[in-house]
């Protein structure tokens, strides 16, 4: 069966009618505003994330737009819980047409306080729970010729920083893992992307702050806006809607000639 209508055939401005995603990590943050920008646009969305009360309350956000919903509480290092929601997504919507792999977690630490236990799990959630999803939902892509892959990675999959070297070995692995699915899928009609966010205005800002709380910091806020001014040319964090708008687009027929990029939003953060 082929993917959505062409680009400018959805009625109403609704770009995504007719289009089943799924979205992880869709309880909160950046998630949570992919998940209700793709209802707004008319999807058929397959929610995901460990929290099920999380996902109850975005459910409930979105109620009342056009497309049907399926929630699913699971952890995506579980491979066979991957495989097990993708087969249940196209069991109830007929196919998956866009995946959005959002799902994450970060954890600060010198590289000498961290654990391999702390690079497990990192790597665990943030790669690997991007291979298994992939690896489910791809087969399906590739035999309809159709299919968006959007993965969430982050201004951390580019460049280096400090205390967080678990977190970036992470996303710099999402960053090639994108680049190389999409040299193997570009002539087939599926598209890999990755989007790279800077600071964005979410609970894992809130985590930065509380981590810098407990290492001494006496003002983590402050140290924060500091940081901001001085990093980040716009001088404030974005909105986690501004991924959102992006990763509609990812997702969309529209985007049928962009693969295998990391696009960075980050403020004007890194030019390069």
């Amino acid at each position: 069966m082929p993917g959505p209508s062409a680009p400018g055939t959805a009625a109403g401005g609704m770009r995504l009618r007719g289009t089943v995603a799924m979205v992880t990590g869709a309880s909160r943050g950046i998630g949570r505003a992919i998940a209700q920008a793709l209802a707004a646009e008319g999807a058929d969305l397959c929610l995901v994330a460990t929290s099920r009360e999380g996902l109850a309350d975005v459910m409930a956000a979105i109620s009342g737009t056009p497309g049907q919903k399926l929630a699913l509480g699971f952890d995506v290092a579980d491979r066979t819980a991957c495989q097990a929601a993708v087969a249940q997504c196209v069991d109830r919507f007929g196919r998956l047409d866009a995946l959005v792999n959002n799902a994450g977690i970060y954890l600060a630490k010198t590289f000498l306080e961290y654990e391999p236990a702390d690079f497990q799990r990192l790597l665990d959630v943030n790669l690997f729970g991007v291979i298994h999803l992939t690896q489910a939902a791809l087969p399906g892509m590739l035999e309809r010729g159709y299919g968006r892959i959007v993965n969430i990675a982050s201004t951390a999959g580019k460049w280096g920083s400090r205390n967080q070297s678990a977190y970036n070995v992470s996303k710099h692995a999402v960053v090639g893992l994108t680049r190389c699915v999409a040299l193997e899928t570009a002539a087939r009609g599926v598209t890999v992307n990755a989007i790279c966010p800077g600071f964005i205005d979410t609970d894992m800002l809130v985590d930065l702050k509380r981590d810098a709380a407990t290492k001494g910091v006496a003002d983590p806020d402050a140290v924060f806006a500091a940081l901001i001014n001085q990093r980040v040319p716009m001088a404030r964090a974005l909105r986690a809607d501004e991924i959102a708008g992006m990763a509609v687009y990812l997702a969309s027929p529209q985007a049928s000639g962009l693969t295998g990029q990391s696009i960075l939003i980050d403020g004007g953060m890194i030019t390069a």
